[in-house]
Parts: C-alpha cells; structure tokens; sequence
C-alpha cells in the first residue's frame, strides 16, 4: 500500500480486475484520477474454466491484498476483465460466472457491490489504451491469437481465437508447433536443414548422438531422434507446444531460413485475421500480448504490414489500467 493511503487519504476508490487464464490482478485506485494505491494477485481467474465457488477464492485472495480493511467502505465501483467473459451479453455463461464470484467475493471481503462491471480480459486490455477508447479493433497475439472489433465498449466482432485444434494462427502455439514440425520434417527427409531440429530436441531430451551435427547426421539417427520426439510431445498438453516459440525468435535471429519462413508467416496470418475484420484507414488498433510487445518477435513486421493497410499498433501489457478506468467510468454513472 502506497504511503499516500497511510497519509489519511479520504477519497472514494474503485478496484479494477484483470483475471486471465494464469492469474487473478487486482488494483486499487483513487475513483478520481485512477492513482493506484494496492495491488494482489491471485490464480486463475478464466470465468468458462474455473468452477465458480474456486474463482471466488481467487478474487477474494488478489481483492483482499489490493484493498486493506480501513478502505473496504470507501470502494464505490469495481470493473473486472475476465478470461471467457463478455461485456456484449448479461447472460452469456461466461458473464453469470464472473458476477456471480464477483458479487460474492466482495460480500466476503465487507466491500459494497454497487457497482459491478464484467467485461473480458480482451475489452478491458482495449480500454487501456490511452484516452480509454470506446471504439477499434484489439489484437491479442500471445500463446493463444484472436482479434475483436469493439464498439461502445462491447465486442460486435470476433476473428479467430479458435483454440489450439482449430485456429490461433499465428500465435505462440502456433509459432511452437511449426517449431516441432519443421524439426520432424528435416529429421524425416521432407523438410530442409534448420536449426530448430537441433534445439527442440535437446528441449525435449534427445540423445546427444541421435541430434543432428555438422557431419553426417544418418537415417539410423534420424529414426532414434523421431522416436524420442514425438513420445515426449504427446505426453503433454497440446498447448504446451507454445514454449517451443522462443526457440524459432533465437534461430531467426541466427538468420536460419527455416525459422525466419515461420515469423513472417505468423505475421501474415495475423494480418489476415485483422483484415476480417475490415479495418476502415486510420483505425486503431490496440495490441496486447507478449509477441506483439516492445521486445515481441512479430511487432516489426506486422507493423509494417499494418501499415500497407493504414493501421497502426498501439500496445499495452494488460488490462488492469483499462479495468481502472471502466470502474471509474462506472463510477461517473457510465455503464456502456
């Protein structure tokens, strides 16, 4: 807790959530001017993934460290921006989930419910971008990819975000998988020579003498290093195939072609599902997500092929600035 709370500050607060698949935040600001005051974290706060009575516990967890009893009373408005939620429909399953943690954490916790604000984790990001936009397009291009169309605050539209089996083009999973699949292809005759066959098999414990060198790598070894990749890749989740990404970043910047080939058609594919979007010219478009970041492997490339199309990237870490505001905006009697 800052030392300006400890000061006897006298003002009204608001609590803005960003409950995404790995973890629960929780911030609490001054209703006024949104200067933060706490912070807690928690587990996952996903509201279609998480039984409802174990996401409570996570929002009473991360609410209960932002928010110290002395300024319980004085919460007068609480936004949260939830995996699987939506703030487009009251009765989507997502929505009643996360009100109704929502609604009793806060009763745990002595904090008046008021004014309660779900939306998902994707509009919440949006409304952090600068001047809390009401209208554009958002991007998300981590592990998982999707993009939105939002306008008055709620998604209209959506591309992609189909999961690991169907879509995510060109995320961190994707980015991953291709990984995998490259190496195979070379260690299988159809693919040509890359880096990546080397160091995705000693990720996944390869034998040094069955992982390819400088000299000849040979069918016998080829056959031994297959069959110890594909056992150790289907013993765990799909969606673990994403921690294989960094791992195509590192070759490209070797500029090995194979994993150079992968990124730009990452980027491709992304600018294909911001284009189904139907971006009018100078529209904003708000990105998040840890490929599309200051150090993202995939800024530089889809901002230039963005820009071909008129748009440009605004990027912000997560939603808990955009989930301040909206409680804010609650606050102030606006409930778009």
């Amino acid at each position: 807790m800052s030392n300006d709370l400890n000061q006897e500050f006298t003002g009204d607060f608001v609590v803005g959530l960003d409950a995404g698949g790995t973890r629960t935040r929780a911030v609490l600001a001054a209703a006024e001017d949104g200067r933060a005051f706490g912070e807690g974290a928690a587990g996952p706060g996903n509201a279609l993934t998480v039984p409802v009575p174990r996401l409570t516990d996570h929002l009473v967890e991360a609410i209960g460290q932002a928010v110290p009893e002395a300024a319980r009373a004085r919460v007068v408005a609480v936004s949260g921006g939830f995996a699987g939620a939506t703030a487009a429909s009251a009765e989507d399953p997502g929505h009643v989930n996360a009100r109704t943690a929502l609604t009793a954490a806060l009763r745990r916790l002595g904090i008046p419910a008021d004014r309660i604000r779900v939306c998902s984790d994707i509009e919440a990001a949006f409304a952090s971008a600068p001047g809390t936009p009401a209208d554009g397009l958002a991007l998300v291009a981590g592990t998982g990819a999707v993009a939105l169309r939002i306008t008055d605050r709620r998604t209209t539209t959506s591309v992609d975000g189909d999961g690991w089996l169907l879509g995510d083009d060109g995320s961190g999973f994707w980015i991953g998988r291709s990984a995998v699949r490259a190496a195979l292809r070379m260690a299988d005759g159809r693919g040509p020579t890359t880096v990546l066959a080397g160091s995705v098999g000693q990720a996944l414990g390869v034998p040094d003498e069955a992982l390819p060198a400088d000299g000849d790598w040979s069918r016998d070894h080829r056959e031994v290093y297959r069959m110890h990749v594909l056992p150790a890749v289907m013993a765990e989740l799909p969606i673990r195939l994403a921690r294989f990404a960094p791992l195509v970043v590192e070759a490209a910047r070797e500029k090995d072609t194979v994993a150079e080939g992968i990124l730009d058609e990452a980027a491709d594919q992304l600018t294909d599902t911001v284009r189904a979007l139907e971006p009018g010219p100078g529209e904003r478009i708000v990105a998040t997500g840890g490929l599309l970041g200051p150090e993202g492997p995939l800024t530089t490339p889809l901002t230039a092929r963005l820009h071909t199309l008129g748009l440009t990237l605004d990027w912000v870490p997560d939603g808990c600035r955009g989930a301040v505001a909206l409680a804010r905006l609650a606050y102030d009697g606006d409930t778009r």
